[in-house]
């Protein structure tokens, strides 16, 4: 995902997480604060998984000696195994 694309993404979640703040500070029902939260979730993962493969298509590709790239590949199996901790 490009860099601008990337930051847009980000500043829409922002716009959603203050969505949320409001609607704590109303006191809205629960559950549709619960259902807001988990779209921020899910946008951040989408987001997560693109800037992941926009590194593995630049950043691996060009450490392809030996070394540098298993560095790279444990790396990324590191941040999948925390995610999966969440």
């Amino acid at each position: 995902m490009m860099k601008q694309e990337t930051l847009k993404r980000m500043k829409t979640v922002e716009g959603h997480v203050r969505g949320i703040q409001r609607m704590l500070e109303g006191d809205a029902y629960c559950i549709d604060v619960i259902r807001q939260i988990q779209a921020v979730q899910a946008a951040l993962t989408k987001i997560s998984v693109s800037v992941l493969d926009d590194h593995m298509q630049t950043c691996l590709t060009r450490s392809l000696d030996g070394e540098k790239r298993d560095q790279m590949l444990r790396e990324i199996t590191e941040v999948y195994e925390m995610a999966s901790k969440v």
